[in-house]
């Protein structure tokens, strides 16, 4: 019992080890300093995830039972590592330029953006994966039970459904902590790739423990290994030839389609030149871990007792030789092996699930989609933490109701023939241009069907889940649909027959449906841009109709990419197109860069048809069908140079018509502004000069009568001097001519002065203001008193033109890169496009705005902040009325 208890105590130690190196890795990157993170070393270490338990444990199983055909599953990924040139950098590169999260998001992607054939290999990745996720908690809950057996506490693991259900709980909460923190636009998660590193490492050490235990502790040598080796079963070299290139084409397959090699393969790919250290690393990795599997199946074979679990060998021989210690160390071994492939396949299926299936589901349901209230990333976030859930139960349920036995031991194999289906349309949408969609489709539904029928349903046994009848006389009766001898071919081994059929006729539909059929423009431009990536990796697509609104955009991105990440992404394609503010022109250049960086956090298909719903579908253009075409070097070149100036002919006229419109709203405004400026002097002067003239010319005024009117002229002055304040203020602060008086204070002090100033003696006392106090707390060097100034405008403009029920105002501070920026957001109807162009104009008084005052508030809050180094703008998209003001860093002195 002590053993156990000890057992427990050293895994526990360890998981929080691994939940102190993943969250130091998520510090690390979100602080800028995780450089290391993204080493060719972390990312070679990272593909270990295709030694898994059975791997580790299996291997020597599997030798002990079949001898050096073992080794098949190790050649298989060997091979596919040394050709990385030819295919894994260009799936690199794929999945880099069109920002795919997943297997099943690039072969959608490839296909015309088609979320059904996602969801379809989501279906099957699940499939395919569960039963390999129940083969993991299985070995974990099986070395327990090893452990058990030798400090003879079995009653405390009776019950091994509780085990493996306490492993499972364990791994899905993992998963969800470090897989699911938030939406990265990469979908890189540092933390559980460095995780999954340093389980690697130690499945590694453990490893190669136990062997040198073996070899020079046990067996005493290499010489004497070598001779126990020569006199077993296993020294006889044996191989079929048939099995052997079936297996070693069967773990090639897998190693290029298993969702979670995918996820850490291409999705967490920071650098195209890691894999050229990968190609020789990685293979140098499996090597050592295959050092020591004949020597430990030997030994064990030689020393245990007949009937001994060969599996089990790694565990059971240290505890038979007395060694508790490295035994521990063994058992650590495996659990490293099986955590970190569930972790990451769990990871990746769960995107899968909440990309192809949860998103879409919830689209529909929420009818106007993208635009309903809400916040989309929180709908992402929670889908995928429940999938992780959820993928994770499933493989428990499998391992429960499946009974362990040889069904989950051959399991493995299995696994690999689902996820082997992929294979014909991975590497057909990659190298071959006519491949439809319809292809794709047909391809993998016949390929999934022999799959179930001749492997997986026979795999349970006879009258599990395929009756004995249809095995030995075949479905209705007919001999040449026996699962086992399809089409009448008898005496081929059950698992080389069924990768022989469902890879061939998966691959044979596929290729017969796409030339029976042809690519849709958008199937073919994807083609394009997938085959011939290297040059045409840039290719835009052109998204047709005019309803595009930039704000209705921005304001779904807000909820997907978040508020800082949305407005930066729109902020830029503003300034490269030559646009003021926030909002570029949404060309089909801005809207394929939109849909990249959306594809990022909920998958292509799904930011695909988000957009779609906005922009009203897209279309190919004439210039995207001769990109597909063949042209040849001098049409291309000549094409590239007519849309290079093309572009830029566009770009200068949107400026020239955004100058054009500009200069119209204000040779409006100069004609008006004779008018404004002599109405808002003239009133004044009309009314101190009629009560002027009532004092001189009546004698019979009261005293009280005197008095009133009197003060009337007072008030009077006093707007007459404050618009001629603030046209002498506007005036020097245009000209260049003001002193700043620079002084140090806390921002959260100059808004508590502004806030006090503006709302003082209004008269109403209606207006909510919501602060977070904790990230206002910035000294600065500034201006404090000009600074005040802008934020009482600020402040007064929401509280007098705020047309909501119950207004409110949120004072929202962020720090973004070298500045401060402080937003003023209230909860109105805001302000419309057309007038947010001029509302920093002299006079400019729009909407409810037209009802008081001179218009020169925000214009000498624009002169002011300038003055400042900083701005202020108008923020659309944010439902009411948003103005920004920044601060350059200049301003900040500390952090307090």
């Amino acid at each position: 019992m002590a053993t156990m208890n000890i057992l427990v105590a050293v895994c526990l130690v360890y998981v929080t080890f691994l939940f102190a190196v993943a969250f130091g890795a998520e510090r690390a990157a979100r602080q800028g300093q995780g450089g290391w993170l993204r080493s060719p070393l972390v990312y070679t270490l990272s593909l270990s995830i295709y030694c898994t338990a059975w791997t580790f444990y299996g291997a020597v199983g599997y030798a002990a039972r079949s001898g050096m055909e073992y080794l098949t599953i190790y050649i298989g990924p060997t091979l596919v590592m040394i050709g990385w040139w030819w295919c894994l950098r260009k799936l690199v590169r794929i999945g880099r330029t069109q920002r795919v999260t997943s297997i099943a998001d690039l072969i959608s992607s490839r296909y015309g953006k088609s979320n059904l054939l996602a969801i379809g290999v989501t279906v099957l990745a699940v499939i395919g994966t569960t039963p390999y996720i129940a083969l993991q908690l299985q070995s974990v809950t099986l070395s327990f039970s090893v452990f058990a057996d030798a400090s003879e506490s079995n009653g405390a693991l009776a019950d091994m459904d509780s085990t493996a259900l306490l492993v499972a709980m364990g791994l899905a909460l993992f998963t969800i902590l470090f897989g699911t923190r938030n939406l990265d636009v990469n979908e890189r998660h540092h933390g559980v790739v460095i995780a999954i590193a340093v389980e690697a490492i130690v499945k590694l050490f453990a490893l190669l423990c136990v062997g040198a235990f073996v070899v020079w502790g046990v067996v005493g040598g290499v010489d004497e290994m070598m001779a126990r080796i020569d006199a077993s079963e296993i020294g006889h070299w044996q191989m079929r030839g048939d099995r052997w290139a079936s297996l070693i084409f069967l773990s090639a397959a897998a190693f290029l389609c298993l969702p979670r090699m995918f996820q850490v393969m291409v999705v967490e790919n920071d650098d195209e030149g890691h894999l050229r250290t990968a190609s020789w690393a990685f293979p140098a990795y499996l090597m050592v871990m295959s050092l020591f599997v004949v020597p430990i199946a030997v030994t064990g074979l030689d020393l245990l007792p007949e009937g001994s679990n060969p599996d089990l060998f790694v565990l059971t021989l240290p505890l038979a030789m007395g060694k508790e210690g490295l035994a521990m160390l063994s058992f650590i071994g495996g659990f490293s092996s099986a955590t970190s492939m569930v972790i990451v396949a769990a990871l990746a299926l769960s995107t899968m699930v909440s990309n192809h299936i949860v998103m879409p589901i919830w689209l529909s349901l929420t009818g106007s989609g993208a635009m309903v209230s809400g916040d989309v990333r929180n709908v992402v976030i929670m889908a995928r933490r429940f999938s992780i859930a959820g993928v994770v139960v499933l493989g428990y349920l499998y391992f429960r109701f499946s009974g362990g036995g040889a069904a989950l031991a051959s399991i493995g194999l299995v696994s690999f023939a689902g996820v082997a289906q992929f294979l014909p349309v991975l590497l057909g949408g990659v190298f071959w241009r006519g491949a439809t969609r319809v292809g794709a489709f047909t391809g993998l539904s016949v390929g999934f069907v022999v799959w179930v029928y001749c492997l997986l349903l026979p795999s349970f046994g006879p009258d599990v889940l395929m009756p004995t009848q249809i095995m030995q006389e075949g479905l209705f009766g007919w001999s040449w649909l026996r699962p086992q001898a399809l089409f009448g071919i008898e005496g081929i081994d059950p698992m080389v027959h069924a990768i022989l059929w469902s890879i061939s006729l998966n691959g044979l539909s596929f290729v017969l449906a796409s030339m029976l059929g042809f690519p849709t423009p958008l199937e073919r431009l994807q083609g394009a841009q997938f085959v011939n990536v290297y040059e045409h990796s840039s290719t835009p697509q052109s998204w047709s109709g005019n309803a595009a609104q930039s704000e209705d955009l921005m304001i779904m991105s807000q909820r997907i990419l978040g508020a800082r990440e949305a407005q930066a992404l729109f902020e830029s394609e503003a300034r490269r197109q030559g646009v003021s503010g926030y909002l570029p022109d949404t060309t089909p250049d801005f809207l394929q860069a939109l849909e990249r960086a959306l594809s990022g956090s909920v998958g292509t298909a799904t930011a695909h048809a988000m957009i779609g719903q906005i922009v009203g579908g897209a279309s190919v253009s004439v210039e995207d069908l001769l990109a597909v075409a063949d042209e040849t070097a001098q049409m291309m070149e000549y094409s590239n140079r007519l849309e290079a100036k093309s572009e830029e002919q566009a770009r200068t006229a949107r400026q020239l018509r955004q100058a054009n419109e500009k200069l119209q709203q204000i040779s409006v405004q100069k004609d008006a502004f004779l008018s404004q400026v002599s109405h808002e002097l003239r009133t004044p002067m009309t009314s101190i000069r009629a009560f002027s003239e009532i004092l001189r010319d009546s004698e019979k005024l009261s005293e009280t009568e005197q008095v009133k009117y009197a003060s009337i002229i007072h008030d009077e002055a006093l707007r007459l001097t404050r618009l001629l304040d603030d046209l002498l203020d506007l005036s020097v602060l245009e000209n260049g001519q003001v002193n700043l008086n620079i002084q140090q204070g806390q921002l959260s002090r100059v808004l508590d002065h502004a806030i006090a100033s503006a709302l003082t003696g209004s008269g109403q006392e209606g207006l909510k203001i919501s602060r977070d106090t904790a990230q206002e707390t910035v000294l600065l060097s500034t201006d404090l008193d000009r600074l005040s100034q802008v934020f009482i405008n600020l402040i007064s403009n929401a509280r007098k033109y705020c047309d909501a029920e119950v207004p409110e105002l949120v004072l929202r501070v962020t720090h973004r890169d070298d500045t401060i920026l402080i937003d003023f957001i209230d909860n109105g109807s805001g302000i419309s496009k057309n007038d947010q162009a001029v509302i920093f104009e002299k006079f400019a008084r729009v909407g409810a705005m037209r009802a008081g005052g001179a218009g020169l508030g925000l214009a000498i809050c624009r002169e002011i902040m300038a003055r400042l180094g900083g701005s202020v703008s108008y923020l659309p998209g944010q439902g009411g009325a948003a103005f920004r003001v920044i601060l350059p860093a200049s301003s900040a002195m500390a952090a307090q």
